[in-house]
């Protein structure tokens, strides 16, 4: 029975050898050329594994070169294409041709989006086989090996690449191209400003690459080059249609301290800031916004039209036009301080119509202060139109005009002798000017400050804002002076000193001061007289030195020039002279008496002046 089964199973595995070879030979002869993959799909590698199926040498063979030519070897690290079959919310399955499908996950698409079925990409091996045999591929490497030799290409080439945002950076971006770091400057981005950057992350556009910076591994991209030769195109054909005059719509694209830079679509213009209103504007931003449309108006430009000057204001009428007739001189008006300055204050009376006050027709003073004293910007004022000239659009105002003019009763509340108080305002060097109310000012020269005191300057006497008493002096109504006196108020103490230290007086002091041809002394507070160095001489010859007591006469009293000279020699010469007198007087009585003679007089007289003479000597 065991024989008889083994031959059975021979014949059999015969007959089953023998269907074999006849089904390669018919598959050989209708498909010389097998797909491989078909083959894999189909063949049973249990009956070739237990020798069921036998499969010829020569079809084995040709099975390994159709592998070798189609399949990829999962050893070689090389960068292979594949293609996305399927897509899961985290990971890609790659085709590439090798025994199993590959994995990827989507992080590694992030620069790409919108990823899909079919898409072929870049791969490289990273894993043959994980833990549960599936193989792991790595895009983001891939991307990387041949990045530079991509970067390199484009950046020769000028093509333009895609790249991904990543995030922001200082002074710009980060873009993955190729799986490359590059750097977008924040210049480079647009033609026109950025203001929000954020706008951008995350989102995939076209660049070109600029720079290469080989040793440091750096890429510079803009995306800004992409869209300047568009808009050079643009601008040139914009340019060639510009006229004065014209009116075009613009979008605001900056804004700065000095004017509006408007983008006409690729050509920019600027709206100075004096051109932005009819009124006066501390800022463009008080006009216009960003990204704000208008419409403007071409005012002027160079040669080559590459600076444009644009108006905003000159597409409305002039305020000046639609300026009330019914608005003449002497009218009273009310307006806005807009502008001051040195000179005086202009005041917007309507929107774009303005009239200066100059400073000397804010206040009926005729000592001019500054404006500020006065207004400040922003302050409501009601004011007379004092000129009006609508054809050069100029108009004067003035606000002293509101009230009366002091002037016109100078007379009775001023009169000549009449004494009042006022406040120091200014000096000069010849004097003081005193206010005695708003609009009337006085001045005392230097020589009516004090009866006494010699001043060199005012600012030695009185300070500014000081209450003084004065008297007035002289009073010029058409020339509108006032001439005032202070020492005039008080008593002239020199009348009493003409009196007191008269000529020939004597009075007793101290020598003050040495000085130059002389010595001073000081009588009282009021009174230095001067001493000439000829009358500083004793009695006894010597002269007279600083701090000595010693009496003096009067030789000279000026009230006028308040000058006071005194001697002591002429104390005792006049003592002297008297006692000359006496000795001729007592010799005379003598004479009558025993009637000497001539001569015996003269002997007299000798002896006296020699006994003079010896004093001097000593």
């Amino acid at each position: 029975m065991a024989e008889e089964k083994a031959k059975a199973e021979a014949v059999e595995s015969a007959e089953v050898a023998k269907e074999t070879v006849e089904t390669v030979q018919e598959v050989k002869e209708q498909e010389p050329v097998q797909d491989p993959k078909e083959f894999l799909e189909n063949f049973n590698w249990d009956k070739y594994e237990q020798g069921i199926e036998r499969v010829d040498d020569s079809k084995l063979e040709e099975f390994e070169k159709l592998v070798a030519e189609n399949f990829v070897d999962t050893a070689d690290e090389e960068v292979v294409t594949g293609t996305v079959v399927y897509l899961t919310d985290r990971e890609a399955i790659i085709d590439i041709n090798a025994k199993s499908e590959g994995v990827i996950s989507l992080n590694e698409f992030r620069y790409n989006p919108d990823l899909k079925i079919g898409d072929k990409v870049e791969v490289l091996i990273d894993i043959r086989e994980d833990k549960s045999g599936q193989l792991v591929l790595s895009h983001r490497k891939a991307r990387t090996i041949m990045a530079w030799d991509r970067v390199n290409a484009a950046h020769d080439n000028e093509e333009v690449v895609s790249g991904f945002v990543k995030c922001r950076t200082k002074g710009g971006m980060i873009v993955d191209v190729f799986g490359i770091e590059a750097f977008l400057p924040g210049s480079q981005i647009d033609v026109k400003p950025i203001r929000d950057y954020d706008q951008y992350v995350n989102k995939t556009m076209e660049f070109k690459v600029v720079k290469i910076n080989h040793e440091f591994k750096n890429v510079v991209v803009s995306h800004k080059a992409l869209i300047e030769a568009d808009i050079e195109e643009q601008k040139k054909e914009i340019i060639s249609q510009l006229e004065k005059g014209q009116v075009l719509e613009g979008v605001v694209k900056n804004i700065t301290s000095y004017g509006v830079f408007i983008d006409l679509g690729g050509v920019d213009g600027l709206v100075h800031i004096t051109d932005l209103s009819w009124s006066r504007i501390n800022h463009p931003n008080e006009v216009v916004e960003l990204d704000q449309k208008l419409n403007v108006v071409i005012l002027d430009f160079d040669e080559n039209k590459s600076r444009i000057q644009l108006g905003l204001k000159q597409l409305e009428k002039h305020p000046w036009d639609a300026l009330s007739e019914d608005i003449k001189i002497g009218d009273k008006v009310k307006g806005k301080v807009v502008v001051i300055a040195d000179y005086g204050a202009f005041i917007e009376v309507v929107e774009g119509v303005e009239g200066l006050i100059h400073v000397s027709e804010m206040s009926w003073s005729t000592h001019l202060r500054s404006a500020q004293d006065f207004v400040k910007v922003g302050d409501e004022v009601e004011a007379v139109v004092l000129t009006l000239d609508r054809e050069d659009r100029k108009m004067s105002l003035g606000v002293k005009q509101m009230t009366p003019d002091p002037w016109t009763d100078i007379t009775t509340k001023y009169p000549v002798g009449s004494k009042h108080k006022g406040i120091v305002r200014n000096f000069t060097n010849f004097g003081v000017f005193v206010e005695l109310e708003e609009g009337i000012d006085g001045l005392i020269y230097i020589s009516d400050l004090s009866w006494t005191k010699k001043v060199k300057h005012p600012s030695e006497f009185v300070t500014v804002g000081e209450t003084l008493e004065v008297e007035v002096l002289e009073l010029d109504v058409d020339a509108r002076k006032l001439s005032l006196g202070h020492k005039q108020t008080t008593e002239n103490p020199w009348d009493k000193y003409e009196s007191e230290f008269g000529l020939d007086t004597v009075h007793t002091a101290v020598i003050t001061d040495i000085v130059d041809k002389g010595a001073t002394i000081d009588f009282n507070e009021d009174i230095t007289a001067f001493i000439p160095q000829r009358h500083l001489e004793k009695e006894d010859g010597k002269k007279l030195g600083k701090g000595e007591e010693a009496q003096f006469k009067i030789i000279e009293f000026n009230k006028d020039f308040k000058r006071v000279v005194a001697s002591h020699t002429a104390i005792f010469r006049e003592e002297e002279k008297r006692n000359v007198k006496a000795a001729v007087k007592r010799q005379a009585a003598s004479a009558d008496e025993s009637k000497p003679t001539l001569g015996d007089a003269n002997e007299a007289l000798q002896a006296l002046k020699d006994k003079m003479e010896a004093g001097k000597k000593k």
